[in-house]
């Protein structure tokens, strides 16, 4: 997706920080879920060592194996939440960049049909926003980078593709980034449209598998 005219940025990009909203209310849960699943690891030393209060029963080393595969998935949302805390959009003339620590990826403006930003309800009073980026001609739906971003659904206007990038927005990050994408491509920008609650959606993890399976580095 990267233009070897575009290597970076213009230095005049609006920067937009998506990652250290998520990190500020992850880091925090996961840090309790690697808590129980550390209480999961010392209570089975302690019945290990016959050292445990009580009598040792099914339903105590259920408890504790749940409890440790809590902390498993603890450790493995803090590692992505820290990863990602340093997560942007930058959005400038030529496209729109996506920066996750050391990876960066574009998708440039020329190469776009569309770009309309998708709402649902989230609960009773928070909404879920999405930027949607229709491309003018065929995608590549298992990049490195991109791939995790890619929805194949129906489309906003029958004479767009049902392939696009999906960018996951939040309530405070969705307005400047319309407003970027506006002031750049006002040509291309396709307004807002109400979804369905959950429409944001999942990658398809199964099929990129498949596709990648035969695939040479």
């Amino acid at each position: 997706m990267s233009s070897p005219h575009t290597p970076s940025p213009a230095p005049n990009a609006t920067v937009i920080p998506i990652g250290r909203r998520s990190a500020m209310t992850g880091l925090p849960c996961s840090v309790v879920l690697i808590a129980i699943g550390a209480a999961g690891i010392f209570g089975i030393i302690m019945v290990a060592t016959g050292n445990q209060k009580g009598e040792a029963t099914v339903a105590g080393f259920v408890g504790l194996g749940i409890a440790v595969a809590l902390g498993v998935v603890g450790i493995t949302l803090f590692m992505g939440f820290l990863a990602n805390r340093r997560s942007r959009i930058l959005i400038d003339h030529t496209g729109l960049w996506l920066e996750e620590g050391s990876r960066r990826s574009v998708i440039p403006w020329n190469t776009l049909a569309g770009v309309a930003l998708y709402w649902s309800e989230f609960g009773r009073n928070a909404k879920v926003y999405s930027l949607e980026l229709y491309p003018a001609g065929p995608i590549d739906r298992d990049h490195p980078h991109l791939w995790t971003l890619v929805r194949d659904e129906e489309p906003l206007h029958p004479g767009l593709p049902r392939l696009r990038h999906r960018v996951t927005l939040s309530a405070p990050t969705q307005r400047p980034v319309v407003e970027a994408v506006r002031s750049h491509v006002p040509q291309i920008w396709l307004g807002e449209s109400r979804r369905a609650a959950g429409h944001v959606g999942r990658p398809d993890v199964s099929g990129h598998r498949q596709r990648t399976r035969n695939r040479t580095p």
